[in-house]
Protein backbone atom coordinates (compact mmCIF):
# COMPACT_ATOMS: atom_id res chain seq x y z
CA UNK A 1 0.00 0.00 0.00
CA UNK A 2 1.48 3.11 -1.40
CA UNK A 3 0.90 6.05 1.03
CA UNK A 4 2.69 9.81 0.97
CA UNK A 5 3.42 12.10 4.53
CA UNK A 6 2.89 15.36 3.29
CA UNK A 7 3.52 19.19 4.95
CA UNK A 8 3.33 22.61 3.83
CA UNK A 9 4.70 25.76 5.22
CA UNK A 10 2.69 29.29 3.73
CA UNK A 11 3.29 32.46 4.47
CA UNK A 12 -0.18 32.64 7.18
CA UNK A 13 -2.66 31.14 8.86
CA UNK A 14 -5.62 32.01 6.34
CA UNK A 15 -6.54 31.12 2.96
CA UNK A 16 -9.29 34.05 3.54
CA UNK A 17 -6.31 36.73 4.01
CA UNK A 18 -4.80 35.82 0.73
CA UNK A 19 -1.77 33.57 2.01
CA UNK A 20 -0.12 31.28 0.15
CA UNK A 21 2.19 28.25 0.32
CA UNK A 22 5.77 28.54 0.20
CA UNK A 23 6.89 24.85 0.56
CA UNK A 24 5.65 21.23 0.04
CA UNK A 25 7.56 18.03 1.54
CA UNK A 26 6.18 14.86 0.31
CA UNK A 27 7.79 11.16 1.69
CA UNK A 28 6.60 8.20 0.14
CA UNK A 29 5.23 5.18 2.00
CA UNK A 30 5.29 1.59 0.89
CA UNK A 31 3.34 -0.40 3.68
CA UNK A 32 4.28 2.10 6.32
CA UNK A 33 7.88 1.68 5.19
CA UNK A 34 9.75 5.30 4.32
CA UNK A 35 11.17 4.59 0.29
CA UNK A 36 13.88 7.15 -1.48
CA UNK A 37 10.54 8.86 -2.97
CA UNK A 38 10.51 12.25 -2.34
CA UNK A 39 8.59 15.61 -3.38
CA UNK A 40 10.38 18.88 -2.46
CA UNK A 41 10.34 22.74 -3.41
CA UNK A 42 10.33 25.69 -2.21
CA UNK A 43 7.62 27.99 -4.19
CA UNK A 44 7.11 31.92 -4.51
CA UNK A 45 3.80 33.06 -3.23
CA UNK A 46 3.27 35.83 -5.24
CA UNK A 47 2.49 38.16 -2.16
CA UNK A 48 4.67 39.17 1.32
CA UNK A 49 5.92 36.27 4.19
CA UNK A 50 3.24 37.35 7.17
CA UNK A 51 5.75 38.40 10.66
CA UNK A 52 4.66 34.97 12.29
CA UNK A 53 5.20 32.82 9.74
CA UNK A 54 8.79 34.02 9.30
CA UNK A 55 9.47 33.06 12.67
CA UNK A 56 8.12 29.38 12.26
CA UNK A 57 9.85 28.40 9.21
CA UNK A 58 12.35 31.63 8.39
CA UNK A 59 11.73 31.57 4.46
CA UNK A 60 12.20 35.31 3.49
CA UNK A 61 10.55 37.24 1.14
CA UNK A 62 13.66 37.66 -0.94
CA UNK A 63 15.27 33.49 -0.10
CA UNK A 64 11.19 33.08 -2.16
CA UNK A 65 11.53 35.36 -4.66
CA UNK A 66 13.27 33.42 -7.18
CA UNK A 67 11.35 29.97 -6.60
CA UNK A 68 8.83 28.27 -8.74
CA UNK A 69 5.01 29.66 -8.78
CA UNK A 70 2.77 26.48 -7.71
CA UNK A 71 1.62 26.45 -11.02
CA UNK A 72 4.70 25.38 -12.65
CA UNK A 73 5.00 22.17 -10.16
CA UNK A 74 1.46 21.55 -9.90
CA UNK A 75 1.20 18.74 -12.38
CA UNK A 76 4.11 17.00 -11.20
CA UNK A 77 2.94 17.61 -7.72
CA UNK A 78 -0.80 15.52 -8.23
CA UNK A 79 1.34 13.05 -10.19
CA UNK A 80 3.48 12.26 -6.92
CA UNK A 81 0.65 11.76 -5.19
CA UNK A 82 -1.85 9.97 -7.36
CA UNK A 83 -3.66 6.87 -6.11
CA UNK A 84 -2.09 7.45 -2.75
CA UNK A 85 -3.52 7.88 0.44
CA UNK A 86 -2.09 11.00 2.34
CA UNK A 87 -0.56 11.10 6.06
CA UNK A 88 -1.21 14.76 7.09
CA UNK A 89 -1.02 16.06 10.50
CA UNK A 90 -3.67 19.30 10.93
CA UNK A 91 -5.23 17.84 8.07
CA UNK A 92 -7.36 20.75 7.20
CA UNK A 93 -4.42 23.54 7.72
CA UNK A 94 -2.64 21.82 5.01
CA UNK A 95 -6.00 20.95 2.90
CA UNK A 96 -6.84 24.39 2.83
CA UNK A 97 -3.94 25.89 1.32
CA UNK A 98 -3.66 22.95 -1.06
CA UNK A 99 -7.12 22.95 -2.24
CA UNK A 100 -6.45 27.20 -2.82
CA UNK A 101 -3.60 26.66 -4.61
CA UNK A 102 -5.15 24.07 -7.16
CA UNK A 103 -8.08 26.36 -7.03
CA UNK A 104 -5.66 29.11 -8.73
CA UNK A 105 -3.95 26.83 -10.63
CA UNK A 106 -7.18 25.70 -12.63
CA UNK A 107 -6.68 21.93 -10.88
CA UNK A 108 -9.04 19.60 -9.30
CA UNK A 109 -9.11 19.83 -5.28
CA UNK A 110 -7.60 17.27 -3.11
CA UNK A 111 -10.60 14.80 -2.05
CA UNK A 112 -10.59 14.59 2.00
CA UNK A 113 -11.02 11.28 1.55
CA UNK A 114 -8.09 10.31 0.68
CA UNK A 115 -6.62 11.77 3.51
CA UNK A 116 -5.71 10.17 7.27
CA UNK A 117 -5.34 12.89 9.72
CA UNK A 118 -2.73 12.27 12.24
CA UNK A 119 -4.06 15.02 14.68
CA UNK A 120 -7.22 13.24 14.86
CA UNK A 121 -5.36 9.74 15.50
CA UNK A 122 -4.06 11.64 18.31
CA UNK A 123 -6.68 12.70 19.66
CA UNK A 124 -8.51 9.91 19.80
CA UNK A 125 -5.39 7.57 20.87
CA UNK A 126 -4.08 10.59 23.94
CA UNK A 127 -7.44 12.37 24.83
CA UNK A 128 -6.56 15.24 26.67
CA UNK A 129 -3.20 15.24 25.98
CA UNK A 130 -0.93 17.67 23.85
CA UNK A 131 -0.83 16.04 20.42
CA UNK A 132 1.22 18.69 18.31
CA UNK A 133 3.95 17.08 16.18
CA UNK A 134 6.56 17.70 19.25
CA UNK A 135 4.69 16.44 22.14
CA UNK A 136 4.09 13.18 19.72
CA UNK A 137 7.87 13.25 18.82
CA UNK A 138 8.69 13.57 22.93
CA UNK A 139 5.81 10.45 23.66
CA UNK A 140 7.15 8.19 21.05
CA UNK A 141 10.74 9.04 21.59
CA UNK A 142 11.36 10.19 18.53
CA UNK A 143 14.51 12.65 18.02
CA UNK A 144 13.71 15.72 16.60
CA UNK A 145 16.37 17.76 17.01
CA UNK A 146 16.77 18.92 14.01
CA UNK A 147 14.07 21.01 14.27
CA UNK A 148 14.94 24.22 14.78
CA UNK A 149 12.39 25.55 12.29
CA UNK A 150 9.11 24.51 10.70
CA UNK A 151 10.76 22.88 7.25
CA UNK A 152 8.37 20.50 5.49
CA UNK A 153 10.70 17.59 5.05
CA UNK A 154 12.24 17.64 8.17
CA UNK A 155 8.44 17.97 9.63
CA UNK A 156 7.85 14.61 7.07
CA UNK A 157 10.05 12.52 8.13
CA UNK A 158 9.21 13.08 12.19
CA UNK A 159 6.05 12.52 11.26
CA UNK A 160 6.78 9.38 8.89
CA UNK A 161 7.54 7.91 12.21
CA UNK A 162 4.81 9.27 14.57
CA UNK A 163 2.59 8.20 12.27
CA UNK A 164 3.48 4.31 12.48
CA UNK A 165 3.65 4.54 16.09
CA UNK A 166 0.38 6.07 16.30
CA UNK A 167 -1.16 2.85 14.18
CA UNK A 168 0.90 0.61 16.57
CA UNK A 169 2.81 -0.70 13.63
CA UNK A 170 6.53 0.02 15.48
CA UNK A 171 9.30 -2.13 15.13
CA UNK A 172 13.25 -1.49 15.39
CA UNK A 173 15.06 -1.93 12.63
CA UNK A 174 17.68 -4.63 12.23
CA UNK A 175 20.07 -5.02 9.60
CA UNK A 176 18.73 -8.28 7.44
CA UNK A 177 17.14 -6.18 4.50
CA UNK A 178 18.93 -8.85 1.60
CA UNK A 179 17.92 -11.73 3.51
CA UNK A 180 14.01 -11.09 2.25
CA UNK A 181 13.93 -9.57 -1.33
CA UNK A 182 10.60 -8.13 -0.70
CA UNK A 183 12.24 -5.46 1.47
CA UNK A 184 15.21 -5.36 -1.45
CA UNK A 185 12.44 -4.88 -4.19
CA UNK A 186 11.62 -1.40 -2.06
CA UNK A 187 13.33 1.24 -2.54
CA UNK A 188 14.73 1.42 1.39
CA UNK A 189 15.89 4.39 2.60
CA UNK A 190 19.33 3.54 5.05
CA UNK A 191 18.48 6.07 7.40
CA UNK A 192 14.67 4.47 8.05
CA UNK A 193 14.36 4.09 12.56
CA UNK A 194 11.96 1.57 11.93
CA UNK A 195 9.92 -1.83 9.83
CA UNK A 196 7.38 -3.88 9.60
CA UNK A 197 8.95 -7.07 8.63
CA UNK A 198 8.77 -10.03 10.98
CA UNK A 199 12.33 -11.92 11.16
CA UNK A 200 11.81 -15.74 12.05
CA UNK A 201 14.30 -17.05 14.23
CA UNK A 202 16.61 -20.18 12.69
CA UNK A 203 16.55 -23.81 13.66
CA UNK A 204 19.73 -23.49 15.97
CA UNK A 205 18.36 -19.81 17.35
CA UNK A 206 14.64 -22.19 18.30
CA UNK A 207 17.08 -25.31 19.87
CA UNK A 208 19.23 -23.18 21.95
CA UNK A 209 16.00 -21.20 23.35
CA UNK A 210 14.54 -24.94 24.08
CA UNK A 211 17.45 -25.66 26.28
CA UNK A 212 18.17 -22.46 27.95
CA UNK A 213 13.88 -23.32 28.87
CA UNK A 214 14.83 -26.86 30.20
CA UNK A 215 17.45 -25.57 32.26
CA UNK A 216 15.49 -22.39 33.48
CA UNK A 217 12.58 -24.61 34.37
CA UNK A 218 14.25 -27.38 36.48
CA UNK A 219 15.07 -23.85 39.08
CA UNK A 220 12.49 -23.42 41.86
CA UNK A 221 12.57 -19.75 42.61
CA UNK A 222 9.35 -19.87 45.42
CA UNK A 223 12.33 -21.96 47.68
Amino acid sequence: MLEVVLDTETTGLSVKDGHRVVEIGCIELNNQIPTSNKFHCYLNPERKVSEKALAVHGYTDEFLSDKKKFREIADDFLSFIKNKKLIIHNAEFDLGHLNNELKIAGKDSINENEVVDTLELARDKFPGSAINLDALCKRFRVDNSKRVHHTALVDCELLSKVYINLIDQREPTLNLYSQNKEIKDLKIDNNNLYYKKVIKPSSQEIELHKEFLKKSLKKNFFN
